[in-house]
């Protein structure tokens, strides 16, 4: 492909993204400081290409997802992230009393509201797995008022699983901590829907005996395992209505297929991966809906990893949220 054509392939992908409107050839006459019928010649080929399409309504063009995929692997360019877009994220990802899972979250919630797209993070998946252990980590101690502190639930499938968790002052931190070793004596290998249901009948009874205010320490880790079991969808979303505010998606069926995919949990699973790196999905290439694109890519941190996506129109800001992504995993994983 000629230079020129690459250029007008990349200012008519940008346009687009930017106005939703196809872009004729007199709009990029001026730019290119070229006659018509030389802008009108180059934008043919890149339709013989496969690159551009006709707009039906219009005599301008428009990226085919080929064109998409072309200008992302070929002419994109990293898109600086804001100062205070930078300062919004590391707010979140400097707060010490955050753990991993969420400020993963939280980030991914602000990229959301950055880019007006929808963002998904899909933890691992917890269907079969059985208690292995459960720690709680105080985080501050107070002599008078409420206390906080962090349960951490592992797996047999090494699912790490934190909660941060405000400790009412008139609870004991040693008789919290005495609780803890007894529901990892007893628990152990206990399957985790099993968790609520043997605490109640068998760890109870135990601690009735041997601490003073069993029945607060019974509902401080009863509360716990049932917030744990209420993240079993391994799911979390982001905007999640942003997606049907596109104009894509404005006619009243797609507008209802949308959201029905938005709610169907087993097929935003599919959008999990393994791969290290940020990798862009335009339409055909994803499982989701081929009217979108999906950009995502895995974690590991401080045993905790999953996956994080950003679901949007194919005419998405690729260069923003390929830069998003990129700075919060290697922020997360350093």
């Amino acid at each position: 492909m000629q230079e020129r054509q690459e250029a007008i392939l990349r200012e008519i992908v940008e346009s687009y993204i930017k106005t939703f409107e196809p872009v004729p050839s007199k709009a990029l006459v001026e730019k290119f400081n070229c006659s018509s019928a030389t802008i009108r010649n180059d934008m043919s080929s890149l339709e013989e290409m496969g690159l551009l399409e006709k707009e039906h309504t219009s005599s301008g063009r428009i990226p085919s997802e080929k064109g998409y995929k072309y200008y992302v692997d070929h002419l994109m360019k990293p898109k600086d992230i804001t100062g205070e877009d930078v300062l919004k994220l590391q707010t979140i990802l400097n707060n010490n009393n955050l753990v991993v899972s969420d400020a993963v979250e939280k980030c991914m919630e602000i990229i959301s509201d950055i880019t007006h797209y929808t963002a998904v993070v899909i933890g691992p998946n917890k269907s079969n797995n059985t208690l292995k252990q459960i720690n709680i980590i105080p985080l501050d101690i107070k002599q008078d008022g409420d206390s906080t502190v962090v349960a951490v639930l592992v797996t047999n499938q090494g699912v790490v699983e934190n909660k941060q968790i405000v400790v009412s002052s008139d609870i004991n931190m040693n008789e919290l901590t005495k609780t803890c070793e007894i529901i990892n004596k007893a628990l152990v290998g206990t399957p985790l829907d099993k968790v609520i249901e043997r605490l109640e009948l068998e760890i109870k009874p135990k601690i009735r005996d041997v601490v003073n205010q069993y029945e607060q320490i019974y509902n401080f880790f009863s509360n716990a395992f049932q917030d744990f079991a209420m993240e079993k969808t391994d799911v979390t979303f982001g905007g999640k209505t942003n997606l049907l505010d596109f104009k894509e998606y404005e006619e009243p069926s797609k507008l209802k297929e949308m959201v029905s995919k938005l709610e169907d949990i087993d097929l935003v699973k599919r959008i999990d991966t393994k791969d290290k790196e940020v990798k862009v999905y335009i339409g055909e290439e994803n499982e989701f809906d081929p009217d979108t694109t999906i950009i995502k890519t895995h974690y590991e941190a401080d045993g905790n990893e999953g996956t994080i996506a950003i679901i949007g129109p194919k005419r998405m800001e690729y260069d923003k949220v390929v830069t998003l992504l990129n700075f919060l995993k290697e922020y997360i994983e350093k």
